[in-house]
Parts: structure tokens; C-alpha cells; sequence
């Protein structure tokens, strides 16, 4: 018997976020933070386009660590626009 949900399909990167962390809490403020901003991403885009950009996000973002994305300034956010 399957008991994952029918959305995820055969991905391994959906399998692996059904698995792993859909639906799982979660209490760190820094993975809560990265969660928050790929949903933003995510408007108007599959979830799975977001997961396979995902490393990218981690890059961009300093591993969504808010204290260095405090400290941008406007090269950084030039950059990534």
C-alpha cells in the first residue's frame, strides 16, 4: 500500500519533500524563514519548480540565514534581481 498523496507523483525532489517535510512541524527559526520565503517565490509556479531551484534560493539567500540577508545593501539586491 502507497501512502504518500497522489500530488507528489514520482518526482524523487516531491517524494522526498512528501516524505520529509510536508506536513511535519517544524520549530527552527531559520528553516521556518526559508519556508516562508520559497512559498512568496512559489505565487504564480509549481511547487516543484521551487523545490528544484531550491539550493539556488539557499545560495542567493546566504542559506536563509536572516542576519546576513539583514546586512544586503543595495549591490547584493541588485544582484539578485
Amino acid at each position: 500500500m502507497n501512502d504518500r498523496c497522489e500530488w507528489c507523483g514520482t518526482d524523487p525532489i516531491y517524494i522526498k519533500y512528501h516524505d520529509e517535510e510536508w506536513g511535519v512541524p517544524e520549530y527552527d527559526g531559520r528553516a521556518l524563514w526559508e519556508k516562508l520565503v520559497l512559498d512568496g517565490f512559489q505565487a504564480g509556479l509549481s511547487w516543484i519548480t521551487i523545490l528544484k531551484k531550491r539550493d539556488a534560493f539557499r545560495d542567493a539567500f546566504h542559506g536563509f540565514d536572516p542576519h546576513k540577508v539583514a546586512e544586503f545593501n543595495e549591490d547584493n539586491i541588485q544582484h539578485l534581481l
